[in-house]
């Protein structure tokens, strides 16, 4: 009897060359197709030379390779192409059998190509993987939604491949139906996004403001990656601060100060504009990003518009002790304003979401792993009805001991001149969430004046709205109430 596959996989790029190799040195036989058949020939000769491994010329040499129900993964770019394989695969699959799109895709397609393939008698996952070529080899974060009865058919394969935390549990677990997967995995990259922004904003004020060099900045980050801020990104930017070029100098300072994106941190941005969450850390993250690219301007600008000299008298060990804190106060706040997204997308889309699981799938693999994410699941598993993380015991202790050391960073970086934008509204949201009242009352009082958007009152049933006619010349008419 012909030996059949266990999965399919289409697209042998760089994340779906390891990906395979992990699945096959679990065990798992692997048959493989790539839209440019030579790269299937140089893979089967190559890497995966003498290994349990099957090549496909075709999508329809790909299937009938396949065991049922067959489950076909895609990791292929974004966008059309994903559609294109669906509809070129579709005819050669029968009721039950899976297809997987591994890739980044934008939740919202992935809500409707689970409608499209499931109308058609098939099942869909849309799983988020995380942890770039080395996580793919030796094991992502995988995070799978879509059609919950493909679920128990891909997770023996899902959970072997997948990262695991100390005790042996799987970096992997069901997230929820049609487009949660996609969902949370572009929530990940997000947070991604702005830890990202606040280490570089670290260095950016160790740097401009103290002077230090990329070797006194590693040992700083060194002792940063014992503590609370032990993480994949401070580890990594550590190692980025010692590595030298070939004449001996810091690498990084070649580096052109230009930053790309490939869209998955603006999708957070504006899912948190759709659903009125506050995301502003993560926002700031990625118009930090958009200036940064604006490099010939920014180059025109620096020799016409001036700032503050840049100077520091204070103690130097002390205030680096305050940027750690910072730092730490300011990832906190990005990472509670995450989970209100998932919270608030939950509502939306009907996804019964584990907040302390994704947690867990986060703790290992990925990008934003750290030892912090063990803190979110024990919140989580406190209290599962958490509104937001800073309510917390642990992250509260830890921001109000951090309040004082994040104020003086913020306020000495602005005061000379050092943009900080993430450290700075991490700060103004924790003021905005912890406040009682906000202006919005004359903001409301303006719109009513302008627009006759009418206003409630705080001595009156919320719910019950009132115009005002501020001028004496303009109708009773109000306009209709729309709530952000």
């Amino acid at each position: 009897m012909e030996n059949k596959a266990n999965i399919g996989l289409i697209g042998l790029a760089v994340m779906g060359e390891n990906l395979v190799l992990n699945m096959e040195s679990k065990g798992f036989t692997v048959a493989v197709f790539n839209r440019t058949v030579e790269k299937v020939d140089r893979f089967i000769n190559g890497r995966g030379k003498g290994k349990n491994f099957i090549g496909a010329h075709s999508i329809e040499e790909l299937v009938q390779s396949l065991e049922r129900p067959r489950k076909v993964m895609l990791l292929v770019k974004a966008g059309q192409a994903v559609d294109n394989f669906i509809d070129q695969l579709i005819p050669y699959l029968e009721n039950g059998d899976i297809i997987i799109d591994g890739g980044n895709s934008n939740y919202e397609d992935t809500i409707r190509r689970t409608k499209y393939v499931e109308s058609k008698g098939l099942l869909y996952i849309g799983t988020g993987v995380s942890g770039g070529e080395e996580g793919a080899l030796k094991g992502p974060s995988i995070m799978p939604g879509g059609s919950p009865d493909a679920w128990p058919q891909v997770k023996e394969i899902f959970q072997a491949i997948s990262a695991k935390v100390e005790d042996g549990t799987p970096c992997c677990d069901w997230v929820g139906e049609n487009g949660a997967g996609h969902f949370v995995k572009m929530v990940h990259n997000g947070i991604e996004y702005g830890d990202m922004q606040l280490i570089c904003e670290a260095y950016h004020i160790m740097k401009e403001l103290l002077g230090m060099t990329p070797i006194e900045m590693h040992n700083v980050l060194k002792e940063w990656n014992k503590g609370d801020l032990d993480s994949y990104l401070i580890e990594i930017t550590r190692d980025i601060l010692a590595f030298n070029d070939e004449d001996g100098k810091p690498l990084v300072e070649k580096i052109l100060d230009t930053a790309g994106q490939k869209g998955t941190g603006k999708w957070t941005a504006i899912s948190a504009l759709d659903q009125g969450v506050p995301l502003t850390l993560i926002g700031e993250s990625v118009f930090a990003r958009c200036l940064s690219a604006q490099k010939e301007e920014r180059v025109t600008a620096s020799k016409i518009l001036n700032g503050p000299s840049k100077k520091f008298t204070g103690n130097k060990n002390a205030f680096i002790e305050d940027i750690r804190q910072a730092l730490f106060a300011s990832k906190i706040v990005s990472y509670a304003q995450g989970y209100v997204l998932m919270r608030e997308a939950a509502k939306e889309y009907g996804w019964n979401l584990n907040n302390g699981g994704i947690a867990l799938m986060w703790r290992g693999g990925c990008i934003i792993r750290s030892v912090f994410l063990v803190k979110i699941k024990e919140a989580f598993d406190k209290n599962p009805e958490l509104s937001n993380l800073l309510l917390d015991s642990y992250f509260k202790d830890k921001i109000e001991t951090a309040q004082e050391s994040w104020r003086k960073v913020v306020a000495t970086a602005l005061t000379n001149g050092i943009p900080v934008p993430a450290l700075t509204t991490a700060l103004c949201y924790y003021d905005g969430y912890r406040s009682e009242r906000l202006p919005a009352n004359l903001l409301q009082a303006q719109r009513d004046y302008f627009g006759a958007h009418t206003y409630e009152r705080i001595d009156k049933p919320r719910g019950e709205f009132f115009h005002t006619n501020w001028t004496g010349k303009g109708g009773d008419t109000a306009s209709s109430t729309y709530e952000v």
